[in-house]
């Protein structure tokens, strides 16, 4: 339960962050470190970014990860790792759930727009100087460096340009600083003054991201360069195509000024704060922040637990500078980490707090990848004071050093470390695996103390959470030892609390329900037509209709019907579970939105039966056609019913009679919808634009999405993202109905209203919603179904989250003795926990048995296809048959949404079954080669006589042998000349 649990926290945090990510990501070098994902999804992915663009790459890369069920151990954090290490640390740290604090995003936005307008100009730079400059400054990857080169070689100066910004901009705030020096640098006067309004000898570079004649008066900022290097790395900022997508990140996070964001609300406009009496370098701390400070000031480990926008990271801030300080003046050398568990928080915590406030006296670093990396990060870490970087990278190094290479970091190696979200310091998680390698040094210290032999230094460990969460306990009981194990794993002395007073602001919280719907023709029809469809399976569901007990269980059927050889129940379970759908939409958007998506389903399933030029018609199964007519003569009564408005979902009522209030009760109403899925926003969108009692009131709506690999559902390009949010900001629009992926950056606090329609999550993700509305006197409306089970499930997290505070409360008040003895309890259960796990570990293995055991079948028709001798690894993740034999098998279809590209293959097609048409997998070129690649969903496996239905060839366990890249080349040469001898 509570991985699951964790699981969705994470889910919805990748889908609240998608506008960011979908900027911040380049598909390609991730999905090389992405392990949890099987190779057909990544041919999926990376034709799509090559055929369409890696925006939509992007939004498949994500929506795929969604659709994962059940998610492997550990996915989380290897998506965070492969973000890191393929050169996206700004995405990672918005993934770990650090992004930069709002004045910074909002004026590194600002600095992405500039460069788009002024972009016409720009092109005309000199790319290759200005490419390599940027290289030595580390705002490009050697990656990055390469292909921008080729593009000038392949397609000139501007088309090199034209790469180079769009890549520079994906670095985290700061890469418009050094942008600017590398124009200096490499005598581009003009554009340097077009670009700040000054010449280069007015030293206007400083703070990373900031930008400093172009936003308002230079007056307003105290940016003048000082002596030392001038730090930075990139954001958001993409060219055409992708540039809006940025932007809608930028405009997302600079609507945000309101908001501290884990500042002193006093200094969340990062600009005003510099300009403000104090000297820069002068940490500032509330009472609050100083009473929760104390015991970490007196070298104790402890967690600090302050709501979002409290100053958490301020309060950090300030414990390191006297942490370092207090130690140079004993003479002591002092090494602090700042670990993340999301790339954007890199760059978050390094430019708007810890190099902002302490760039005059230490030395301050940042890395959430190795490949931007020129040294290593060992180096790193030894000619700095304070490093900010993700939890991986450390990790990574710990494990070096532990397994004797010298190029590793060790923890004696550091003074203080930094954890910032620290209730993610649980079972499975980057954070726990390095806080393991502590407690067992801890405990072996204690064993060296006893035997009298010198001890290894350990660090001070500082935590910082808004809300640690119960970790799905249902008493107070669990819910205080969900608390323990937290402080335990973090060695925590105390886990401290404070009093905002004044300083806290939660809108007006309520709950509209709405009545269940008396009649329902729309939603009798599809009943109907699934109840037809369970008689001809002879299936016999066991809970109601449109359901997600249903949806479990025509999941179920389908699977033992594939490996029963079940076409008949399997083919039906498959549609049933698509009017399921419908049926779910029904109840949350139009009626004519559920028929649209029904519509293109069957118009898709349609296409799958229609065979390419020259190959034998694929014939339809008595199944099938009566699947097919079931729907064509409901179709016709589906579509009226669609466009009768008596009969929709009361749900909407509700919510057309809450926006209505808001409009004509507030002077100036300024709100956000936040809804479940991207079809559900763009279908409330296009509901309140056709709705003229709203446009009476002046309501103004838009939809803010991020890009779809789904058929169904019209992606959003980054020109519209950045279009919608440029009007949100100037009042062009005054509503905007979003997914949960641009929640967390929206600025709810220049907001006076924020309604959560049919969406609920967890108690974490629900303290951090409300903590959006932070304007006087707003609202925070949930809009919910009666029997829907989201009031219910808000109200569990509202309980949850009183048990939450008053289990720490109980924790607080343990006796010191008492909670030391249950704190050590826990410490040595998770080290024996660790110690079973690594066995288990290493017990496990590839299976040593011959590939030839696994017998691979079409999951539609059950054709065998081949076993696993004929199946080949290329660069350990693409499973690939070239025999000459498959290829008689499978037709070959091209597909526009399959399109990518790397270095050495592409894919941009998929193979299907020559008899009933299911798709098997992609066809790549593979440096020169045809390689059609397998995707094993679409497999039923045949293993030790047992038949299994594999998501993953991970799960399969039997090792495949390598491609032989020279060997099969070769054959293919020969096979052509033989071919021209004839």
């Amino acid at each position: 339960m509570a991985a699951d649990k964790d699981n969705d926290a994470n889910i919805c945090l990748i889908e609240d962050f998608r506008p960011r990510l979908r900027k911040l990501i380049e598909v390609e070098f991730v999905l090389d470190h992405l392990n949890f994902l099987d190779n057909d999804n990544k041919d999926l992915i990376r034709t799509k970014a090559r055929k369409e663009s890696n925006l939509k790459a992007v939004d498949l890369l994500i929506d795929t990860i969604i659709r994962i069920r059940p998610l492997p151990n550990g996915w989380f954090r290897e998506f965070v790792d492969a973000l890191s290490a393929g050169g996206c640390k700004h995405a990672a740290t918005y993934v770990e759930d650090s992004p930069p604090c709002p004045a910074l995003e909002a004026e590194n936005d600002n600095c992405v727009r500039l460069i788009e307008l002024l972009s016409p100009s720009l092109l005309e730079m000199k790319t290759t100087d200005v490419c390599w400059d940027c290289f030595s400054k580390d705002i490009l990857t050697a990656e990055d460096r390469e292909i921008i080169l080729a593009e000038c070689q392949n397609r000139g100066n501007m088309g090199g340009a034209r790469e180079l910004l769009r890549r520079i901009v994906r670095f985290p705030p700061g890469w418009f600083s050094i942008f600017l020096k590398a124009l200096q640098n490499t005598e581009h006067k003009n554009l340097f003054k077009e670009l700040t309004g000054e010449s280069p000898g007015d030293n206007l570079i400083d703070e990373p991201g900031v930008l400093m004649a172009v936003n308002e008066a230079p007056g307003n900022v105290d940016h003048m360069v000082e002596e030392g290097p001038v730090e930075a790395a990139g954001n958001s900022f993409l060219p055409e195509q992708e540039t809006l997508d940025s932007s809608l990140d930028s405009s997302v996070t600079s609507m945000h000024l309101d908001e501290p964001s884990e500042a002193d609300s006093e200094t969340a406009g990062c600009i005003a704060a510099a300009a403000e009496s104090p000297p820069k370098d002068v940490i500032v701390l509330r009472d609050y922040q100083m009473d929760v400070a104390r015991p970490a000031l007196e070298g104790k480990n402890i967690i600090i637990c302050l709501p979002t926008g409290s100053g958490k990271t301020r309060v950090a801030v300030y414990i390191t500078k006297e942490h370092l300080d207090s130690r140079r003046k004993e003479g002591r050398p002092g090494k602090v980490v700042v670990l993340v568990n999301k790339v954007p928080l890199v760059e978050q915590h390094y430019s708007t707090e810890f190099w902002k406030f302490l760039k005059n006296k230490y030395k301050v670093e940042r890395v959430s990848g190795d490949s931007q990396l020129k040294i290593s990060f060992t180096d790193i870490v030894q000619k700095n004071d304070i490093v900010i970087c993700t939890a991986q990278i450390l990790e990574n190094y710990l494990e070096r050093a532990h397994s004797g290479d010298d190029d590793g970091i060790k923890l004696s190696d550091l003074s203080l470390i930094v954890i910032d979200e620290c209730h993610h310091t649980q079972k499975g998680g980057v954070y726990n695996h390095i806080m393991i390698r502590y407690l067992k040094q801890k405990h072996k210290n204690a064993k060296l103390k006893k035997e009298q032999k010198d001890t290894v230094d350990i660090p001070q460990i500082l935590g910082l959470t808004a809300s640690p969460g119960v970790g799905g306990a249902k008493k107070i009981e669990k819910a205080e030892e969900h608390i323990l194990r937290i402080c335990a794993n973090l060695d925590a002395y105390k886990i401290m609390t404070g009093n905002l007073g004044e300083n806290k602001k939660e809108p007006h919280k309520k709950i509209a329900t709405a009545e269940e719907r008396k009649e329902d023709p729309f939603g009798d029809v599809i009943k109907g037509i699934m109840n037809a469809i369970h008689v001809h399976a002879e299936l016999n569901p066991t809970c109601d209709l449109g359901t997600q007990n249903y949806e479990q269980w025509v999941v179920q059927k389908e699977q033992n019907a594939a490996k029963e050889e079940n076409q008949k129940v399997r083919v039906c379970a498959e549609h049933l579970r698509q009017y399921n759908e419908a049926l779910y939409l029904g109840k949350t958007i139009r009626m004519w939105d559920a028929f649209s998506f029904l519509d293109k389903y069957f118009d898709e399933e349609l296409k799958k039966k229609v065979a390419p030029e020259d190959e034998e018609a694929i014939i339809k199964t008595d199944t099938e056609r009566f699947l097919f007519t079931l729907f064509k003569d409901s179709k016709v009564k589906l579509q009226e019913l669609a466009k009768l408005p008596q009969y929709e979902n009361n749900s909407l009522a509700k919510l057309r009679t809450k926006i209505l209030h808001e409009f004509t009760s507030r002077e100036k109403a300024r709100g956000i919808i936040f809804t479940k899925t991207r079809r559900s926003a763009i279908a409330l969108a296009q509901w309140v634009q056709e709705n003229s009692k709203f446009e009476e009131v002046g309501v103004k709506a838009c939809h803010v999405i991020g890009g779809g690999g789904q058929s169904v559902v019209k992606p959003m390009t980054a020109a519209e993202q950045r279009d919608v949010l440029n009007k949100f900001q100037n009042a062009e629009v005054n509503l905007l109905i979003a997914t949960t992926v641009a929640e967390e950056g929206l600025d709810i606090a220049a907001c006076n209203f924020v309604i959560r329609y049919e969406l609920v999550t967890n108690e974490i993700a629900m303290i951090q919603a409300r903590g959006r509305g932070r304007a006087e006197d707003s609202s925070y409306t949930l809009v919910a179904g009666e029997g829907s089970g989201v009031a219910e499930r808000e109200s569990v997290n509202e309980y949850r989250e009183k048990m939450m505070s008053k289990a720490i409360d109980k924790v607080k008040k343990l006796d010191q003795d008492e909670y030391e003895k249950r704190i050590k309890e826990f410490q040595i259960q998770a080290i024996m926990e660790e110690r079973v796990r690594t066995t288990k570990k290493k017990q496990k293995g590839m299976k040593k048995e011959s590939p030839s055991k696994v017998k691979f079948s079409c999951r539609s028709c059950n054709k065998p296809v081949c076993s696993g001798e004929d199946v080949e690894i290329i660069e350990n993740m693409h499973r690939v048959n070239v025999t000459p034999q498959f290829k008689e098998l499978f037709i070959q279809r091209e597909n526009t949404s399959l399109v990518k590209r790397l270095l050495d293959y592409e894919t941009n097609g998929f193979i299907a079954c020559k008899d009933c048409g299911q798709r098997w997998g992609s066809m790549m070129l593979y440096r020169g080669i045809e390689c059609p690649c397998l995707h094993v969903k679409n497999f039923l496996v045949t293993y030790d006589e047992k038949k299994k239905n594999i998501n993953k060839w991970s799960e399969l366990g039997i090792q495949l042998p390598a491609f032989d890249y020279a060997e099969h080349a070769r054959s293919v040469a020969e096979s052509s000349e033989d071919e021209q001898s004839m």
